[in-house]
């Protein structure tokens, strides 16, 4: 008994060295995991700024900069909320470098003038909120639409490409790096060959550029991370349920998303909306958040009372520790392009049923440990 109860022990000190402490596994020599992130930071607070600190606050984790790309707001607003969150919460020596504008082919205007024919859609980002915005004026220039209006989440009126609306949280004192984004990452990406994963948690027109540039790129990466895609999401959410190929990430950028998934990454991981509506941003998650002392815990108990899917909070903690994700399926995945109803819809096909393209296979996230992420998360902003 005591040779067995000697060879339990040297079992879990084995399993306790080598298991991840919230998904924070590092390599053989104990080197750090590299990232560089591409996201549309919006904010304060929200899915977008808990994302990086999801990274940013993971120990084993080396954060190589963070690039902004259009979406979910203008990049201009988002590099002054994101250099703001790097400030209040201990990370300013993480550079932040600005992507692109607008996305390669969709206008705001084209979609304008489509939706009164094609229809609109719930959630259009840095162009003002829902179909509301796009075809009638609101006297307040606040509307609340779709699946936003269940949440009970007001969008913000409207801007300008270039204007950076007055920000509840300060105006940083930090300052974005010379270099462009995309050839940021390319440069990083080279320098670390192999070495590095690409997170991108909104629309993929940085990514296109960058494989578009250097036809090296997605090659020389550990893989690419991406929140974006939807299959067939079981939901009675109106976002969802009646447009189930609809993700707002693609849709934004269909040809950026195109290109990025046809590149030869050694792998692809994609967060659908199938499994990021299975997460929740809970009052009890803020509360157990707001008693921590970290700086990551005071700025959400400050800026995200926002409650809603956590989106790329998950696609950064299923890449922290995979383990959480408990279904997934294997598929071709591309963008539809053509000019219709359907422009920006996830496009998917088995292995048997693959066109004669270059649809690359993809890890489709279905499925998530809901009590694990939550506790996962929680204790990074926590500092557990």
């Amino acid at each position: 008994m005591r040779f067995r109860w000697g060879l339990a022990v040297l079992w879990v000190g084995v399993l306790c060295v080598f298991s991840p402490v919230f998904g924070q596994s590092s390599g053989a020599d104990g080197a750090k995991r590299l990232v560089l992130i591409d996201q549309d930071g919006s904010g304060p607070g929200g899915s977008n700024q808990m994302a990086m600190l999801a990274l940013l606050e993971a120990r084993n984790v080396r954060v190589l900069g963070i690039t902004m790309v259009t979406g979910n707001a203008w990049r201009e607003e988002e590099v002054a909320h994101t250099l703001r969150m790097l400030e209040l919460t201990g990370h300013s020596d993480v550079p932040v470098a600005r992507g692109a504008v607008f996305p390669l082919v969709r206008t705001e205007d084209e979609t304008r003038l489509e939706a009164p024919v094609m229809g609109g859609v719930s959630w259009l980002g840095a162009w003002g909120g829902g179909p509301t915005t796009l075809l009638a004026g609101s006297e307040d220039g606040k509307h609340v639409v779709g699946a936003k209006a269940a949440n009970s989440v007001i969008l913000p009126p409207a801007h300008g490409p270039f204007v950076v609306p007055a920000m509840a949280e300060g105006t940083p004192t930090l300052r974005p790096i010379d270099e462009d984004g995309v050839h940021f990452m390319i440069r990083e990406v080279h320098e670390h060959p192999h070495e590095v994963t690409i997170f991108a948690g909104g629309p993929l027109t940085d990514i296109a550029l960058a494989v578009r540039i250097d036809p090296e790129f997605a090659g020389l990466t550990k893989g690419l991370v991406v929140m974006g895609g939807s299959l067939n999401p079981q939901t009675d959410d109106p976002e969802f349920a009646e447009s189930p190929r609809h993700e707002f990430n693609f849709w934004f950028d269909p040809e950026a998303a195109h290109i990025a998934l046809g590149a030869e990454w050694p792998r692809i991981d994609v967060t659908t909306v199938d499994v990021s509506i299975q997460v929740m941003f809970t009052e009890a998650m803020l509360k157990q958040i707001a008693q921590a002392q970290t700086p990551a815990a005071r700025y959400i108990a400050a800026w995200s009372a926002e409650r809603y899917y956590m989106w790329d909070e998950l696609a950064a903690c299923a890449w922290l520790d995979p383990t959480l994700i408990t279904r997934e399926k294997f598929v071709r995945m591309d963008v539809e392009m053509d000019h219709g109803p359907e422009y920006g819809n996830t496009l998917t096909w088995s292995e048997a049923l693959k066109p004669k393209t270059a649809e690359r296979r993809v890890h489709a996230q279905l499925g998530v440990d809901v009590e694990r992420f939550d506790r996962m998360f929680v204790g990074l902003m926590a500092g557990w």
